[in-house]
């Protein structure tokens, strides 16, 4: 964080949004027509993963990429499965050093995250399912969990 010369009071960095993509999705269903008989409705299981890199000589340009997974499945068959790639990239000015990463991990993927979930279920609801609507991700506790991990060598 920076101090605003004027007032010598700190100046909270900027986060500015470059561009937002789709870097990769997925959708298969391969008993799709066989489902609509069940029952129940299937277990999902649901997965984040977040990886965050520069891209640029410009060294306060990064991208960080949101990957969601999803699984639905009945007994042992698979209904369907989902993946997605939602990156961004960002431009983070005024930032110290040791605020990069959790700006990265926690405040960039706040960003991405409503958009990613709207690809998620057009890409389930036009698989012909109901959408797939992930529950909001906390992911300061899911970056409190990394570091965590990390430092205990797990």
């Amino acid at each position: 964080m920076s101090l605003d010369p004027q007032t010598l009071n700190p100046v909270p960095p900027t986060i500015r949004v470059l561009a937002q993509y789709a870097k990769s999705a997925k959708f298969e269903s391969s008993d799709g027509a066989q489902v609509s008989g069940m029952e129940q409705a299937p277990k999902i299981e649901l997965g984040v993963d977040l990886q965050s890199n520069n891209v640029s000589n410009d060294k306060n340009v990064f991208e960080t990429v949101l990957k969601l997974f999803g699984r639905a499945h009945h007994d042992d068959k698979t209904v369907f499965e989902v993946d997605l790639a939602y990156a961004g990239v960002f431009d983070l000015t005024g930032a110290a050093p040791e605020h990069v990463e959790p700006i990265l991990m926690i405040d960039c993927p706040q960003l991405l995250f409503p958009f990613a979930r709207r690809v998620i279920a057009e890409l389930t609801r036009e698989g012909g399912f109901p959408p797939l609507l992930v529950d909001p991700i906390d992911f300061n506790a899911l970056y409190r969990d990394q570091l965590n991990k990390s430092q205990s060598g797990a």
